[in-house]
């Protein structure tokens, strides 16, 4: 993709956060584990998403990660923002220095006309535009690493047993 990892990370941390309920909370292990991205990583990730002001951090019994604003106020944009920076729809494609119009590089306008698509559609998508989807993909990542977990559960006993 386009993005670092720590922004890809972030943005599926901020769509798994929207398919709570607004005010509900999420611990750093919890979506980890949902996420399977390692948990120092993610706790950086969300760091840098409650200085943006688009994650609140609560502590105590109850507490974790929850969104600020309710899922319709947040747009895909601002985490990108928060994470990356806006560069990726300003810059090179390729990383040439000196691309414009008037020295582009090989793939300069075809770029041109799919950077203001991309940056419109991240521009224009709530989080609560895409909530039903993420709650899918969310369940099957879940459904997922259920899976895998029985599976090596199977394993451990099968090989146990014939010890």
């Amino acid at each position: 993709m386009i993005f670092s990892k720590k922004c890809e990370y972030g943005l599926q941390t901020v769509l798994l956060l929207s398919t709570l309920p607004y005010g509900a909370t999420l611990s750093t292990g919890e979506i980890s584990s949902v996420l399977t991205i390692p948990k120092d990583f993610t706790g950086k990730i969300l760091q840098e998403l409650v200085t943006a002001g688009l994650v609140d951090s609560r502590r105590g019994n109850g507490g974790g990660f929850g969104l600020v604003q309710p899922a319709s106020k947040i747009k895909l944009i601002d985490i990108i923002d928060a994470l990356d920076g806006l560069d990726i729809f300003n810059f090179c494609i390729l990383g040439f220095k000196r691309c414009n119009p008037d020295n582009p590089c090989p793939v300069h306008h075809e770029w041109d006309g799919l950077r203001q698509m991309v940056y419109e559609l991240f521009s224009s998508t709530s989080l609560e535009d895409i909530k039903d989807r993420s709650v899918k993909k969310i369940e099957n990542l879940f459904n997922d690493e259920i899976k895998l977990r029985m599976e090596a559960t199977e394993e451990i006993n099968k090989s146990k047993l014939s010890a």
